[in-house]
């Protein structure tokens, strides 16, 4: 029998050594972040990507082995473990296989085929079944026995019936025929429920949809789920025309064909194809459609799920603008904007509100006041939440900016995606507990300028706003995804543990929620850390915590100038040996490029650490505590674009990617509602996977295509070649004709991934407000 260790080994294309190293390494409590980073020689230069899929593999296979050992236990315990089962049972490579097995063992309610077998009509299926030119109903007479409940020669062969259904439907080998004919041939078919047609409007491009089940994108599978799940739509799995024309279904052919069954005008024949016409549409039929229904599902889930990670990641990962003061703005019309002023640490100094929109529009007191502020705090930075008058609010900022040049203050629009979830958190409330919910959500649009990262880990990563469908996924999944990425995040940045809130330290390798805690208390007490050994100090940090949390904990100018870099103190004797033999003092070396280019790390190698690991000393070495995030930059919305109504088709505009989605990327354009640019619109050349193009929080150009006010649809290409005019001629060509030619203007080829940009927009807006929503 194939190994875990072999199976994830072979699935990752990598030796199963390296495999075996590090599945001991998780198991002895490493976490992916240090595993990736400071044990390249143990498992042979596994990233981080590869060790977390062999995390997810390697607790679904120690699953699949658990419930193999339950099935051959619970057969054995009923003495039918023949040595053909037992090995066709270790042989099982996923659990729908393990199951198919154990149907007819698994242990059940009493059916109609045990009421049937214990009424003795067992042998009269087995005569019907091997001898057909039986006459079903003379064989049925011998077995009437009112006092075992046969009444008649009916309900003989109906008991004979029940006892075929259910062998013919528990066989292992037809069922995953079966299965996969249905996935590699079958259609998802969806129609709307009768009289739901005005109340699931927004479902419409799916009341007569269909479309091979195999190559359902995620987006539309899970909004097809969604429409069943409200009562809108019902979704069924089609094969060839067999609904139209309504005749028999293919998969009773192959059930009758794997057992033999046909009409050779025998007497038992036609009662056998009655057998198996019960067997498909009673005992098969729904069955299986649930589980290919299910195994769509789980797919565009995990697609889902994988989506949502990458723009979390992006998002985590984008530019921080670093340690300078900041005036974060929570705007708002009737209830004012809420204003709050931070240092460059974060920390809260001022707080206030001011009035410059309707129905006050105390509009010069308002500037005056962010003057003030300004100039009084040495302010440097003003960070506008987009959200409600977010662009009333921006060009307040603006006029702020011109009447008083000498700030030489700079205004951003930021995601406040989440902000009203921290500022109604325990969290905020222990951080500022005299502090208004409103003035919180403005703090923390400050702060998340200055570094996002930090600040978005007070969040839970499902509150961000950057998924697709999130809330229709195994939030367990999810959970456990986001976690991951926000853990790989903030390793691969690292932290200054002089400064990081625990919520930011419960996040580094091998610490948690209450040694993070005893880490701040500790710094609260004695004071800031002065090298890496103090933190040995802190209650409940030992070796082994250390040993994972050590190298991602920065020590800004403390005694060993190692410890502000993400060289590990397991290492420092190889900084040591590199300063020894060349006759250099260790903080000469450091930045010293042009004398690190010329090292050669295999001469510093030893049984501890190879060349992987010399190679990221010299290389940190170069640059020690190199932030990995990009540089800031911010997007200029254009003046005088505030709401849809001032959009204009064939306007050049500047916006940030919001979100990417499998069928494309939302772009804030300042005008409270985000456009999409469909995944054919992203560029000129054929696009696979839109997140090959752009990412959250990219700074892009695009052009207005399409304008909807009423449903508040934008529709918009970043190659500057299209016009409106020729996306409106698209758009209007008939749908037949469009699928017909298959191509667009450019004359390229439309394909699963690449369609006509004027037929795609229709079907994918019916989705995009509210996916933007979850």
């Amino acid at each position: 029998m194939e190994t875990i260790f072999q199976r994830i080994a072979e699935e990752l294309d990598v030796r199963q050594v390296q495999v075996a190293a590090a599945v001991e390494l998780l198991d002895g409590g490493a976490t992916v972040p240090f595993i990736a980073r400071y044990r390249k020689e143990v498992t042979g230069g596994l990233s981080d990507t590869d060790l977390r899929t062999l995390e997810e593999r390697l607790r679904y296979l120690r699953e699949l082995e658990e419930r193999r050992d339950t099935i051959l236990n619970s057969i054995k315990e009923q003495d039918k473990l023949t040595p053909e089962l037992e090995q066709s049972i270790k042989q099982a490579d996923t659990k729908t296989r393990l199951e198919d097995l154990y149907l007819p063992y698994k242990p059940k309610r009493r059916t109609k085929a045990q009421i049937a077998r214990e009424a003795g009509l067992e042998p009269l299926a087995d005569l019907l079944f091997n001898q057909p030119e039986t006459s079903p109903e003379q064989a049925a007479e011998s077995y009437i026995n009112a006092d075992q409940g046969v009444a008649d020669v009916k309900a003989a062969l109906d008991g004979a019936k029940f006892i075929l259904m259910e062998r013919f439907s528990e066989n292992a080998e037809l069922l995953g025929k079966l299965r996969e004919f249905l996935w590699e041939e079958g259609d998802l078919s969806s129609t709307v429920v009768a009289g739901k047609e005005t109340e699931g409007a927004k479902f419409q491009d799916y009341f007569a949809h269909r479309e091979p089940i195999k190559k359902v994108p995620s987006h539309r599978a899970l909004a097809i789920f969604r429409g069943r799940n409200e009562g809108i739509l019902q979704a069924v799995i089609a094969v060839g025309e067999e609904l139209e024309r309504g005749a028999s279904h293919p998969c009773e052919h192959m059930v009758a064909e794997f057992w033999g069954v046909s009409d050779k005008q025998r007497p038992a024949d036609k009662w056998l194809q009655e057998v198996v016409r019960w067997t498909w549409r009673v005992k098969l039929l729904s069955q299986l459609e649930s589980e290919l229904l299910t195994r769509l599902r789980e797919a565009s889930e995990e697609d889902a799920i994988a989506v949502f990670a990458h723009n979390l990641k992006d998002l985590l990962l984008a530019a921080p603008a670093g340690q300078r003061s900041t005036i974060g703005l929570d705007p708002g019309l009737r209830t004012g904007v809420k204003v709050a002023v931070v240092d460059n640490t974060g920390k809260l100094v001022e707080h206030t509100t001011i009035f410059p929109h309707a129905p006050q529009n105390d509009w010069d007191r308002s500037v005056a006041i962010l003057a003030a502020l300004c100039q009084k705090h040495d302010v440097e930075l003003i960070s506008i939440g987009n959200g409600t008058a977010s662009r009333e609010t921006d060009k307040l900022a603006g006029e702020l900016i011109k009447k008083y040049p000498s700030l030489k203050v700079t205004k951003i629009m930021v995601s406040e995606a989440g902000a009203s979830v921290y500022s109604a958190s325990e969290l905020a409330a222990k951080e500022f507990p005299e502090l208004d919910v409103s003035f919180r959500g403005a703090v923390s649009i400050a702060r998340r300028l200055q570094d996002p990262l930090a600040e978005l880990v007070k969040i839970e990563p499902k509150s961000i706003g950057v998924g697709q469908y999130q809330h229709d996924v195994s939030q367990t999944r999810l959970a456990r995804s986001l976690d991951a990425v926000v853990e790989d995040c903030v390793n691969a940045v690292g932290v200054d543990v002089n400064t990081a809130s625990s919520q930011l330290l419960q996040r580094i390798s091998g610490l948690n929620q209450t040694i993070a805690s005893n880490i701040v208390s500790f710094r609260n007490e004695f004071g800031v850390f002065k090298n890496r050994k103090d933190l040995k100090k802190v209650p409940r940090l030992g070796e082994k915590t250390f040993e994972q949390a050590a190298g991602f904990l920065r020590i800004m100018n403390g005694d060993n100038p190692l410890d502000a870099s993400s060289v590990h103190p397991e290492a420092y004797p190889v900084v040591k040996s590199i300063a020894e033999i060349n006759q250099r003092d260790i903080r000469n070396i450091i930045g010293d490029n042009a004398f690190l280019k010329t090292l050669d790390p295999a001469r510093f190698t030893d049984e501890h650490f190879g060349i992987p690991t010399v190679t990221d000393i010299i290389k940190e070495l170069e640059k020690p505590g190199r932030d990995p995030r990009p540089e800031f930059k911010t997007a200029t919305f254009k003046e005088g674009v505030e709401t849809l109504a001032d959009l204009k088709p064939n306007m050049t505009l500047e916006g940030v990617v919001t979100n990417v989605t499998n069928f494309g990327a939302f772009v804030d354009i300042g005008v409270h509602q985000d456009g999409l640019v469909h995944i054919s619109a992203l560029s000129d050349t054929f696009v696979k996977d839109p997140r090959d193009v752009v990412k959250a929080g990219d700074i892009v150009k695009v052009k207005v295509l399409e304008v909807d006010i009423p449903r508040k649809r934008i529709g918009l290409t970043m190659r500057m070649a299209d016009t409106a005019e020729d996306f409106k001629a698209q758009k209007d060509q008939p749908r037949a004709e469009r699928k017909a030619t298959g191509s667009n203007k450019k004359g390229r080829t439309a394909s699963a991934s690449s369609k006509p940009a004027g037929g795609t927009f229709a079907d994918l807006f019916a989705n995009a407000k509210s996916l933007k929503k979850k």
